[in-house]
C-alpha cells in the first residue's frame, strides 16, 4: 500500500508558498510589481496578505512579500528595453480597461512610481520610472494595429 505524506505547514516557506500559489500565475513582471505594491499598506508601508498571514503569521508573510517585491523589481530592471516593452504590452493586453485609458491614467497620476519597493535606491527608482514612461509613450503613440505585446524593438 502506498504511503502518503501530508505536507505540513512547517515544511513550506512563506516565500515558496507565495511564488507557487500566487506569483507564478501572474504572467508578467509588471503584473507582479503592481500586485505586490498593492499589498503594501500606504499608511505604514507594511505588506499584508490575509491568506499568507493566516498560514505563516504576519511577520513571516510581510517579509516574504517584501523580499519578493524587491526581487521582482530587480529582475525588471535587468530586462532589456525590448523585453520590458513586451512584458508591459502583455500586461496591458490582460487588463479589463483599454490600454490607452490605463496609459493616460498612469502617465497623469504617475501611479507606477508606487510599484518600486521602499528599499529601492533613488537611482533604481529613476531608472524604473524613466524606462516605464518611455515605454508607455511608445505604446501610446504606436500606429493602430501595432501589437503591444509584440517583441518589436522600441
Amino acid at each position: 500500500m502506498p504511503r502518503f505524506r501530508v505536507k505540513g505547514v512547517l515544511e513550506r516557506s512563506a516565500v515558496g508558498d507565495l511564488w507557487k500559489h500566487t506569483l507564478s500565475h501572474l504572467p508578467t513582471s509588471v503584473g507582479k510589481l503592481a500586485y505586490l505594491a498593492a499589498l503594501r499598506d500606504s499608511n505604514s508601508g507594511v505588506y499584508r496578505h490575509y491568506g499568507l498571514s493566516s498560514v505563516f503569521g504576519r511577520d513571516e508573510s510581510a517579509k516574504a512579500l517584501r523580499e519578493s517585491h524587491e526581487q521582482t523589481f530587480l529582475e525588471w530592471l535587468s530586462l532589456t528595453m525590448e523585453e520590458k516593452h513586451g512584458d508591459l504590452g502583455r500586461y496591458l493586453d490582460e487588463l479589463e480597461d483599454p490600454a490607452q485609458t490605463v496609459i493616460e491614467h498612469w502617465l497623469s497620476s504617475r501611479i507606477y512610481e508606487t510599484f518600486a519597493p521602499v528599499s529601492a535606491r533613488e537611482m533604481e527608482r529613476e531608472l524604473f520610472s524613466r524606462d516605464l514612461e518611455a515605454l508607455l509613450d511608445t505604446i501610446r503613440n504606436a500606429p493602430a494595429g501595432a501589437g503591444r505585446g509584440s517583441s518589436r524593438p522600441v
